[in-house]
């Protein structure tokens, strides 16, 4: 059966998605098979609880056969959260760093949270669990400058009391900031305070990181449309040119992905000294940022057990590709009003590799996302995750289309359907679906129709949440009764 027969049903997509990128180009002779999704149960994590098992049945018919679940608290009705276990200060101990202090307690979720985590794993599910919830104390730097060990004494900890669980997942593991402007907290040119004793413990030289820092700086800031015209073009050396890469300014970048290295292997050790078998995954920025920041798959695929690359293209908010390459360009058009867009457009290709299809301005990516851009950016993407880690059962995308908790403008069903289909064609075999933060009718019926038993709108039986029911906007008038 065609990729596009096993589809949303009434719904094809065009001809210039398959074509733009065919199948034989990556050694497809025949469509792939359906690919398994999993999905994140995103905090706060009762609302999962209520109804868990209609949820799991319908997930389960629609292909679903694994889940994390994150974060490990419950809300309280102040808006502050609790830990959703009770902390084992023996673990921590033994350990050799402080137990957390005692907290306030939900027993009754308590419960209910593990009757939900019996049930996905007497499915055969796989479990993994999205931020601890809880830290002890920590080691001096000078002897855990990773602080790997009070790392290692939260995940035993959580995985005691989740004996339904296979392993831990980290967010962005290693990685600094990438964004030219500030924006989520941080910018790329800056290292803060905080990181400076750390550094220094490791033996970095921080005033040559800021020296280098200095000088890259000050490039961005002095660009001109000649410059950029003339070296862009140019592949790597044309790069290295027009970005005037000194020595120092490499020992910063060398040093970023020597700590992030440091720190991941010293991660990975003390997981494998746990009391049983702890699955490790690791979610870093897509392939195209992930050398800025630090998460170069190659290097870093062989301290996880799986590697989740965060399949993330919306626009504004934050994490999103287009809304990143997006502030590249403002950015470096305010520093420098001389270079047109199409020439900042032009800088951010030189430093990244990206070239959006269709985008040359930045009114361009108001327009949405042409099948172009599914048919060769992410299947690019996918692709060349898959190709560094070279084991598809280790690379599970991690796919979201926007809105929360990332704060960008949402992408539409189709958009979804699109990433998808262009993963697949690339070769992948598991993704992972975040919802924002809640399944919609048209996200889970495009899932299921893709990954299992296409799901039906049955208003009496499951149904999405985060789609209003039918029956929820009739002023509560129930059907006529027929005479």
């Amino acid at each position: 059966m065609r990729a596009q027969e096993r589809g949303v049903e009434g719904r094809r997509i065009s001809r210039r998605l398959f074509l733009a990128a065919p199948a034989a180009a990556a050694g497809f002779s025949a469509p792939p098979l359906p690919m398994v999704p999993w999905i994140f149960l995103q905090s706060p994590i009762e609302r999962w609880m209520a109804d868990y098992r209609r949820t799991f049945d319908a997930w389960a018919e629609g292909g679903v056969r694994g889940i994390a679940i994150g974060y490990m608290r419950f809300a309280q009705s102040d808006g502050a959260s609790i830990p959703a276990f009770a902390a084992d200060p023996r673990i921590y101990r033994g350990f050799g760093v402080d137990p957390p202090a005692a907290q306030p307690r939900d027993p009754a979720k308590e419960k209910r949270l593990q009757a939900m985590l019996d049930d996905a794993a007497a499915r055969g599910w796989e479990i993994l669990l999205f931020g601890l919830g809880r830290t002890g104390g920590s080691r001096p730097l000078a002897g855990d400058p990773f602080d790997s060990i009070g790392f290692a004494a939260s995940a035993q900890d959580a995985m005691n009391a989740y004996p339904q669980a296979h392993g831990v997942i980290l967010d962005g593991p290693g990685e600094h900031h990438y964004e030219l402007a500030f924006h989520h907290g941080g910018e790329l040119f800056e290292i803060r305070e905080a990181e400076k004793p750390r550094l220094a413990v490791l033996g970095y030289d921080v005033g040559r990181m800021e020296r280098g820092i200095a000088h890259l700086r000050a490039r961005f800031h002095h660009l001109t449309p000649s410059m950029v015209r003339f070296h862009s073009p140019g592949g790597f050396l044309g790069g290295l040119a027009l970005f005037d890469l000194n020595e120092d300014a490499l020992y910063w970048l060398r040093t970023r992905q020597e700590t992030s290295l440091g720190y991941l292997a010293a991660v990975r050790r003390r997981i494998d000294q746990l009391n049983r078998k702890v699955k490790l995954g690791g979610i870093p920025r897509a392939p195209a940022f992930s050398v800025l920041t630090s998460q170069d798959y190659l290097r870093i695929h062989p301290y996880f057990d799986y590697l989740l690359p965060k399949h993330y293209f919306w626009h504004r908010g934050f994490d999103g590709m287009y809304g990143t390459v997006a502030r590249w360009v403002a950015k470096i058009h305010e520093w420098n009003p001389g270079l047109t867009e199409p020439d900042c457009f032009a800088v951010v290709k030189s430093w990244f590799g990206i070239d959006l299809p269709g985008i040359h301005t930045l009114q361009d990516l108001e327009m949405g996302f042409p099948d172009e851009f599914f048919a060769r950016l992410v299947y690019a993407e996918t692709r060349r995750a898959l190709d560094a880690v070279n084991d598809d059962s280790k690379v599970i995308a991690w796919v979201s289309t926007g809105r929360r908790p990332h704060a960008g403008d949402p992408m539409p069903a189709q958009d979804l359907y699109r990433i998808l289909v262009s993963s697949q064609q690339a070769g992948l075999k598991r993704f992972l679906f975040h919802p924002d933060p809640d399944l919609g009718v048209a996200e889970w019926s495009v899932i299921s129709g893709l990954c299992g038993k296409r799901w039906k709108e049955t208003p009496g039986g499951y149904w999405p949440p985060d789609t209003p029911r039918p029956d929820s906007f009739n002023g509560g008038r129930r059907p006529p009764v027929a005479q």
